[in-house]
């Protein structure tokens, strides 16, 4: 059975996983200049598997790091400035915001806002803000307990997770509205829901924080030339620290920054396509898969060829979990799978955590229904 865990590995707090140790960076703003890309490309060489994750609330996670050197990485990160050197600090700097920020801008402020005001409560693991007030939101089912967003006029507003309409407040007040939303999502029962969407199933927001609802989300952005720079594609969100050198390398960019879409923004970059990223469209972008098994101790089967395999093949989004943590997308999925026991169940509209329609199902049992005129 699969252990459900109620926190993120950070830097300073590892997660056990089946290749070693898990240590996830939240670079500022999700941006690392040049210098700070190399700079973790080496330590996850020294110190890790060399393989680098990109995650769902635009992190980076160093996998396979030995129990033995894992106080030297974190003395290396915090070194490159990717991590804050005081451990409660660096767990709760937990915010996600849009990619297409300009320094000193209205979304650069609020992320320093939030980074200061989040330490001064104890919330769940997971809970944490999104910042969505770029040139349009863009941020549409990417997770943010306390989000901050523009309404059709562009003014500021705060928006609790799973309502629908939040309240306007100007920016000099954000960071008040911020800790009085935290303060009832504690003192309404909200740590022990662990989630704010969770936590409105069961409390009623005040009415007055519900009055405006927020601009239409964007369209997610494509890859090629983009706002600030070039979009490129990671596969699965994975990728390893040769590949990730030579992406900086070859286009000369002067900055990434990490999305939540399993894409990477290069900043001031030529357009030179680098093996093992993705510069026009591919369906397995659209795929949601974890690394699986023997990657992680959870998993009982293979993952990410299977959803390779079924990439083009399957109609609306599809999710192949390892177990039913379903880690590579918390949102419902048109189809999941999930692992058990070393074969799959299928959940259709639903997530991996959900009841399955079917059950026992192999990857070949899985193809030959994707290859029938019915499909899966």
């Amino acid at each position: 059975m699969s252990v459900v865990r109620g926190w993120c590995p950070s830097a300073h707090r590892p997660m056990v996983s089946g290749d070693g140790l898990l240590v996830r960076v939240r670079p500022r703003l999700g941006r690392l200049s040049a210098e700070q890309v190399l700079q973790l490309c080496d330590l996850a060489e020294a110190y890790g598997s060399g393989l680098i994750d990109l995650t769902a609330r635009a992190n980076l996670q160093v996998r396979g790091v030995a129990e033995a050197d894992h106080a030297a990485l974190l003395s290396g990160l915090i070194d490159a400035g990717l991590v804050e050197a005081e451990a409660d600090r660096e767990a709760s700097r937990n915010v996600v915001v849009t990619p297409f920020w300009s320094p000193g801008d209205v979304t650069a402020r609020l992320h320093d806002m939030a980074v200061d005001v989040l330490p001064r409560f104890e919330l769940p693991g997971k809970v944490g803000v999104a910042v969505d007030t770029g040139p349009a939101p863009v941020l549409e089912g990417v997770s943010g307990d306390f989000r901050f967003e523009t309404n059709e006029n562009g003014a500021i507003l705060i928006r609790a997770e799973g309502a629908e309409r939040g309240h306007l407040v100007a920016e000099a007040d954000a960071g008040a509205a911020l800790e009085e939303m935290i303060r009832w999502f504690l003192d309404t029962g909200g740590e022990a829901a662990g989630r704010m969407a969770r936590h409105l199933k069961v409390a009623a927001l005040p009415e007055a924080w519900q009055q405006v609802p927020p601009a239409a989300f964007a369209e997610r952005p494509g890859l090629g030339a983009v706002i600030g720079g070039r979009m490129v594609g990671v596969a699965f969100g994975s990728t390893d620290a040769g590949t990730l050198r030579a992406l900086i390398r070859s286009t000369k960019a002067t900055a990434i920054r990490v999305t939540p879409w399993r894409m990477l923004l290069l900043e001031e970059a030529q357009a030179v396509d680098v093996p093992g990223f993705l510069s026009d469209w591919d369906p397995v972008l659209e795929v949601s898969a974890c690394p699986g098994a023997p990657s992680c101790a959870q998993a009982t089967v293979a993952t990410r060829e299977l959803a390779r395999r079924l990439a083009d093949k399957v109609a609306g989004s599809l999710h192949v979990s390892g177990c039913a943590k379903g880690c590579a997308r918390p949102a419902t999925a048109a189809l999941t799978l999930v692992g058990r026991d070393g074969r799959f169940d299928l959940v259709r509209d639903g997530r991996a955590s959900d009841t399955p329609v079917q059950t026992g199902l192999s990857p070949d049992d899985i193809l030959q229904q994707a290859g029938q005129a019915s499909g899966l």
